[in-house]
């Protein structure tokens, strides 16, 4: 509970923002996954453990919580004769191997596979997306694309594009991206995480410590403006996956946004407080601090 608006904003800030305890958890389950793949791919098989790296928003730091899931990027090296024989040609081959090898490797309550992972389920609801890769040079990865196929991707190349552009904003971008993940999951979740993240990444030219006036930016700048492009120069426009009918409900939700921002600064220029946090709360969601 807050009695002004700056203050929700704090509260707001500390209870979505993962603590020690969330890092603490996410690093345990990391390392129980990482000694399963190393004893799943020695130094002697055809297919080997090579590295490991979290990514997603858990290695970006953009992260909001409650936090649900770890994606975890393993670069596996596999035998030239092998991957020109077998998995050159079918990355879904790939993942069933990477699968098998993890279920008779581990005792976690149930493997499954994805399209482009291999998901690892655990009873307390902290899953593991294992992206298990091939190397290319030049730093980018061979990553399955679900259809049997492979895409190229350059995480670390998305990390550093948010890294410099939170460093040119002051260190605020990412608090901002946290602000405008909980707006999309209280409203139907219509944008991808990593396509609104890079979204608010190129919103602003400049950030000071008004989270609300940079929210209404945020909300004002891309509620006609859906299409970013790949950092990493590989996937183009990011919005390709939104159909016509999801694309408008996007824009409809970021401009319904837009006007409930300009209305609760209004009200904390007013001195409502109570009225300013009332409609931050609709558009941030029930995590959001109430008046009082």
């Amino acid at each position: 509970m807050a009695i002004t608006v700056a203050a929700a904003f704090n509260e707001f800030n500390t209870a979505i923002t993962p603590g020690e305890a969330v890092w603490g958890k996410v690093y345990e389950r990391r390392d129980a996954v990482v000694n399963t793949l190393k004893s799943a791919f020695p130094s002697t098989s055809d297919i080997r453990y090579q590295s490991h790296k979290i990514i997603g928003s858990l290695g970006r730091k953009t992260a909001s919580a409650p936090v649900a899931d770890i994606d975890l990027l393993v670069h596996l090296s596999v035998d030239s004769d092998l991957w020109n024989r077998k998995y050159r040609s079918d990355s879904s081959e790939f993942l069933y191997r990477v699968r098998r090898s993890l279920n008779s490797a581990s005792t976690v309550r149930k493997i499954g596979a994805r399209g482009q992972a291999v998901r690892l389920f655990y009873a307390d609801g902290l899953e593991v997306d294992v992206a298990a890769v091939e190397k290319y040079q030049g730093g980018s990865f061979a990553i399955p694309d679900g259809s049997g196929k492979w895409l190229t991707t350059n995480p670390n190349r998305h990390e550093s594009y948010l890294d410099d552009r939170n460093r040119e904003l002051a260190g605020d971008l990412k608090k901002i991206i946290r602000f405008a993940k909980q707006w999309n999951k209280a409203h139907s979740s219509y944008l991808a995480s990593f396509h609104l993240e890079m979204m608010v990444a190129r919103t602003f030219s400049s950030l000071n410590n008004d989270s609300r006036d940079a929210l209404r930016v945020f909300f004002e700048h891309n509620k006609n403006y859906l299409s970013v492009q790949d950092p990493a120069g590989y996937s183009g426009d990011l919005s390709d996956y939104l159909t016509p009918l999801a694309a408008g409900a996007a824009r409809s939700a970021l401009d319904a946004a837009y006007r409930r921002a300009v209305a609760a600064k209004q009200a904390e220029a007013d001195g409502n407080h109570r009225e300013a946090i009332r409609l931050w709360r609709v558009i941030l969601g029930n995590q959001f601090p109430v008046f009082g």
